[in-house]
């Protein structure tokens, strides 16, 4: 789909046209001249000081509540909205859908537009392109993400993606325009790279506004990200609904000085990556990272564990007081089986279905973070709690081995630009989750020595070797 973009100066203008107040502050191109950044242009009036530098006002900022009443006014928004069904349901699916028609209304040069003018109808022309984000890399791009945690974010993200794009394309073909404008080829056709757009647009914009959720709040979301003591200001709610952005008590800004906000200080390097397309210079650690786990193919009770599971399939390793700790529910779904007291039973529903349902003895487990409780509770507890740090351990050396195989076909990688993006955040996001994982492996080895030493652990070891046949050996597998 054609795009066009607009100047900073009427980004100033369309600010000042739809009553977001500015005090002192707009907006100028970043430094590396590909994005957009909220300086402060002049001082403040000193009766004006006490104000917020930005007030946008609560008809602007785009929600799910706010799609839907625009949607109102609007009968081709309001068709692709109830076609889609729950998806629009939810604050990203509706905010893309609008997004997308917004986009669509400015690409035709017909006189019978797409979609009701909005103010975020001009807005969307200021917006970069994301075109750095993960999701818009190449192949052979994305083939640098191997062996990092990135690589199955993307993935999974890409597969998500295209199923929304089919469904939205399935759901709407039978509508008549959505047929003559979105899916027949040319400038204004809507292509999977005008739907992976208005997500990134999202994604790398949206917003937890107090008092709202997930939201885009036009011109706050132009600041960019400092963590830290770095981070000049905040965005809230006022009482009236319009959000601002408010100076942090204690923090001055010069004329030309930026106004940044925090896009998380907690999130980690992989995250910051693939939602925003950078890695902060000041980030010494990954701070956190998410493996993928399998349940093996061994396990009797595989097919059962698929169904009933409900938590994401794998583990978030993070920093916690100086060492690596981990949280997964799914792991402890791993680590016992039948003979431990996990048990399935296929019961009627009121309606008369049929239902898989999980057991821990004769306790219904309705939830896989319930189980973790009940296993606390158990006299082998500490041998639950040695089978998942074994777990973990292999999961954590798998990835240290692929992600050490990538390393060796470095010399490979000589068509990207070494100091680039997205070579560089790769490489640095590569060293990062090595050194938070070659961490974790050796934390849950004190942990692993611990419990070995446990006599529940010791009991439990001699008496699996004995009904085996063999001397009791000090090793767990």
């Amino acid at each position: 789909m054609r795009r066009e973009y607009l100047s900073n100066i009427d980004l100033n203008k369309w600010a000042d046209l739809n009553d977001v107040q500015r005090n002192g502050v707009s907006i100028h191109s970043a430094e590396d001249g590909k994005g957009k950044r909220i300086v402060m242009s002049s001082r403040p009036d000193p009766l004006q000081q006490e104000k917020p530098l930005v007030t946008v006002p609560q008809h602007l900022i785009l929600s799910l509540e706010t799609v839907w009443v625009y949607a109102k006014s609007d009968r081709q928004l309001e068709e692709v909205l109830n076609a889609v069904g729950d998806f629009a349901r939810t604050a990203r699916g509706a905010i893309l859908i609008f997004l997308l028609l917004q986009l669509s209304h400015n690409a035709s040069a017909r006189p019978d537009k797409v979609a009701v003018s909005t103010p975020w109808s001009q807005y969307v022309m200021f917006v970069p392109p994301e075109d750095s984000l993960p999701t818009f890399w190449t192949e052979g791009e994305r083939a640098l993400a191997a062996g990092t945690s990135l690589q199955a974010a993307l993935d999974s993200k890409l597969r998500s993606l295209e199923r929304e794009f089919v469904h939205l394309r399935d759901s709407t073909s039978s509508i008549g325009w959505c047929q003559r404008r979105w899916w027949n080829v040319g400038a204004e056709g809507l292509y999977f790279d005008d739907w992976k757009g208005v997500d990134s647009m999202y994604r790398s914009r949206a917003l937890d506004l107090p008092g709202t959720g997930h939201a885009m709040v036009p011109y706050i979301d132009m600041a960019n990200h400092a963590s830290g003591d770095d981070t000049v200001a905040l965005y809230d709610t006022d009482v009236d609904g319009n959000a601002v952005l408010v100076l942090r008590e204690g923090k001055t800004l010069q004329v030309d000085g930026e106004v940044t906000i925090t896009y998380g200080d907690d999130k980690g390097a992989c995250e910051m990556l693939f939602s925003y397309g950078f890695i902060e210079v000041s980030m010494d650690s990954a701070r956190e990272m998410f493996l993928d786990l399998e349940i093996p193919d061994d396990d009797p009770l595989k097919l059962a564990k698929k169904t009933v599971a409900k938590s994401s399939p794998g583990f978030k390793l993070f920093e916690s007081g100086g060492s690596i700790d981990w949280d997964g529910d799914f792991v402890w779904l791993v680590c016992v089986n039948e003979e431990d007291g996990l048990r399935f039973r296929l019961l009627q529903t009121v309606d008369g279905e049929r239902e898989l349902k999980m057991f821990w003895n004769d306790k219904e487990i309705s939830r896989e973070s319930n189980l973790r409780d009940l296993l606390k509770d158990e006299q082998l507890w500490d041998v639950f709690q040695l089978r998942a740090l074994a777990t973990l351990q292999n999961r954590v050396e798998q990835q240290l081995l692929a992600l050490e195989k990538v390393t060796a076909i470095k010399s490979s990688m000589h068509e990207f630009q070494k100091g680039g993006h997205p070579y560089s955040h790769m490489m640095e996001l590569r060293e990062l989750e090595e050194k938070l994982m070659l961490q974790a492996y050796e934390d849950f080895e004190h942990k692993t020595n611990a419990l070995l030493a446990s006599k529940v652990v010791q009991d439990y070891l001699a008496s699996a070797n004995k009904e085996k046949g063999a001397p009791a050996e000090d090793d767990f597998t």
